[in-house]
């Protein structure tokens, strides 16, 4: 199997229309269409929602679900905040800062910029709950290169031990040295 790309990611939502004007005013996506049905194609069940595309730019579909006769959404109370979240890049840093500025003048909390060494980002919530998070690459050449060459042996240390391997401290300690500081 070859995957092309993903088609759409889909999450659920409070307010497909509260949702759908948050997405467009606060971050910029274009409403693509709406699917509505009182029936589920795949199950058959009668269960009526609201189904919106978000486009999230160079083909990537941002969708949600709004299902009213379900029982209230709420979070995974066994799954930490900052851990399930939709990221969203953007051009550069004076992008991440403006994105930033714009989005308290909404009145939203921002966290950040935090600097993960490869990237820098800032997270937020939308409507709904779903923490967000935009990002500006800031890797230096080597970096990217080096993660992909020293991934296979982190996931079979954390695999034995479920402790973090030190393949990549680098990202934490400043360490890094490019090929040509080598």
């Amino acid at each position: 199997m070859k995957i092309k790309r993903i088609h759409h990611v889909a999450y659920r939502c409070t307010n497909a229309k509260e949702t759908v004007e948050f997405y467009q005013r606060v971050m910029g996506m274009d409403f693509q269409l709406a699917i509505a049905e009182d029936e589920v194609p795949s199950t058959k069940e009668p269960d009526p929602y609201m189904h919106v595309f978000m486009d999230a730019g160079n083909g990537n579909v941002l969708a949600f679900f709004e299902v009213p006769n379900s029982p209230t959404m709420q979070k995974d109370p066994n799954t930490p905040e900052w851990l399930q979240h939709i990221a969203f890049e953007v051009e550069d840093m004076a992008s991440l800062l403006s994105a930033k500025a714009r989005l308290e003048a909404e009145g939203l909390g921002v966290l950040g910029p935090v600097d993960h060494t490869i990237f820098k980002s800032i997270y937020f919530f939308d409507p709904s709950g779903h923490r967000l998070e935009l990002a500006v690459n800031t890797a230096k050449p080597g970096m990217l290169e080096e993660l992909h060459e020293v991934a296979p042996a982190m996931i079979e240390e954390w695999d034995r031990t479920k402790k973090a391997p030190k393949h990549a401290a680098w990202l934490h300690d400043g360490t890094f040295a490019t090929t040509e500081e080598k």
